[in-house]
């Protein structure tokens, strides 16, 4: 036991690898061509949460203000990184509208929550601090990944629409707003069925958590009930900032709308002299 939790030996996470093999099972009897990527992203998770591990045990012992900060810091822009990786096939150069559409929401909401709900003390307690970030950025990105490919798929959708729009005297928000309510829904539709199922279908990982750790379950869903607010929040703000800065991508800096052709022009080689 380790403060209440049952430790896991290296032979029973050994054997918890070993479950891995439905995934593999199933890529190879229906050839799916998965078998190299799901043995690749099992080694990633077992390299990467190992080292999260021993990194955080580090900082907690010996936290200051700027390691915390440096924390966040990588954080931020790997959450970057992987929200662009997943869109670079939708759009180019959107790397800083993503950067502070998740930077800003995520450090805001989890510094309410860590200072005003927990009240950790200093505010910038790593214990409390970093884990809240992390849950409130994930959720984000992956929020914002969504809204992000839903937008500029309907408005490429609606590419006509817009250029009539443009050309009729209306402003690239204008034309443009149809498709970002229609983003802004995608992305805020898995957390809200998160939301309606926990407690009925799924008991969620914070509660969870805490329940195999020993505590009572009123505290643990209280704990969980504050994390699903702070994430639907936080993820709602990242991706109504992330769609505000990034469908202007598809328009020239006159306002009209930019057909296929022309952001090839533009991505690849530049705005013309």
């Amino acid at each position: 036991m380790t403060g209440g939790v049952v430790n896991i030996g290296y032979p029973q996470l050994l054997l918890a690898v070993a479950l891995i093999a439905v995934d593999l099972l199933a890529s190879w009897k229906l050839r799916l061509g998965l078998v190299k990527s799901i043995t690749i992203s099992t080694v990633r998770l077992l390299i990467q949460l190992l080292a999260l591990g021993f990194v955080l045990g580090y900082l907690f012992q010996y936290q200051t203000f700027w390691w915390v900060a440096l924390a966040v810091a990588v954080m931020s822009l790997a959450a970057t990184q992987i929200a662009c990786d997943r869109t670079r096939k939708t759009v180019h150069g959107i790397a800083p509208s993503v950067f502070l559409s998740i930077f800003v929401p995520s450090v805001s909401v989890a510094l309410v929550v860590v200072d005003g709900v927990i009240g950790a003390t200093p505010w910038w307690n790593a214990q409390q601090l970093i884990p809240i970030m992390g849950m409130v950025m994930g959720n984000a990105l992956s929020s914002v990944s969504v809204a992000i490919e839903r937008l500029f798929a309907d408005m490429d959708a609606r590419s006509q629409e817009m250029y009539t729009l443009v050309a009729l005297g209306a402003t690239p928000r204008e034309a443009a707003f149809p498709s970002i309510k229609a983003a802004v829904s995608a992305g805020m539709a898995p957390t809200l069925a998160t939301m309606c199922a926990a407690g009925i279908v799924q008991i969620p990982g914070m509660m969870s958590g805490q329940i195999l750790a020993g505590a009572d379950p009123m505290v643990a869903a209280k704990y969980q009930i504050v994390v699903l607010l702070m994430i639907s929040a936080a993820s709602t703000a990242a991706i109504v900032a992330a769609c505000y800065l990034a469908y202007k991508r598809r328009f020239s800096s006159e306002g009209y709308y930019l057909e296929p052709g022309l952001r090839d022009d533009l991505s690849q080689k530049g705005p013309r002299p």
